[in-house]
């Protein structure tokens, strides 16, 4: 009996870290693709003196947005924190999910994480988002538990995963000032229902509109790296 690939629209990742095969460049690197298709960028910073593997991050651009713009939501952080920041194109203006469900961007992610984790040594796999694509970090990231074991999401609009596997833990911030994706529609209604659901959540709430405050960086980079919640 022959079995089918895993249908995209079901958010599925199938890819896992593995020993790398090759030694990958470092530095600012940008990718034409996994899939051959649209461009992506990573950074690598130099590797650890106790050869430590990387936290991998996937950071997804907001509607209309570029890779750049998405790298830039953690590039600051990433030589300090040891991070490989993997920041995908969406396949239009946003990312499929928005436009009616999972799809093409799915397969074009699970594509650069192979080719990553044929290049480096990974121990550890992050998906994070600013608005639309914190959004597409939600809802992919709680779909995909058993290989994503956290999510960042600066200003989300919703989480909508067609299915849930595992439990990743969570980082939710939004500006109490937000007018494109306004706070109380959107973080402070689902943020309480995923805690009801048994996710662990940390969520912060700052002065401001649309925005990715510098002091709402560090929080989530301390939180992603220490582990540490309230």
């Amino acid at each position: 009996m022959s079995t089918s690939a895993p249908d995209p629209r079901h958010g599925l990742l199938t890819t896992r870290p593995h020993p790398p095969v090759l030694s990958g460049p470092t530095g600012l690197v940008p990718l034409p693709g996994g899939d051959g298709g649209r461009p992506a960028m990573t950074y690598v910073p130099e590797p650890a003196a106790d050869g430590a593997a990387y936290r991998l991050v996937v950071l997804l651009h907001g509607a209309g947005g570029s890779a750049r713009q998405g790298l830039d939501l953690l590039l600051p952080v990433a030589d300090a924190h040891h991070l490989l920041l993997v920041a995908p194109q969406s396949s239009a203006a946003s990312w499929d999910l928005i436009a009616g469900g999972f799809g093409v961007d799915v397969q074009h992610i699970d594509a650069l994480l192979a080719s990553a984790f044929d290049g480096y040594p990974v121990r550890d796999v992050t998906l994070g988002g600013f608005s639309d694509g914190a959004s597409y970090a939600l809802s992919l990231g709680l779909a995909n538990g058993g290989l994503v074991d956290a999510v960042l999401a600066f200003s989300p609009g919703f989480a909508a995963p067609p299915v849930t596997r595992g439990r990743p833990r969570i980082f939710v911030s939004h500006g109490v000032d937000d007018r494109v994706l306004p706070i109380d529609v959107c973080s402070r209604r689902f943020v309480p229902h995923l805690r009801g659901l048994g996710y662990d959540v940390t969520y912060e709430e700052f002065p401001g509109g649309h925005d990715v405050p510098a002091p709402i960086r560090a929080s989530a980079t301390e939180w992603l790296t220490g582990g540490g919640a309230r």
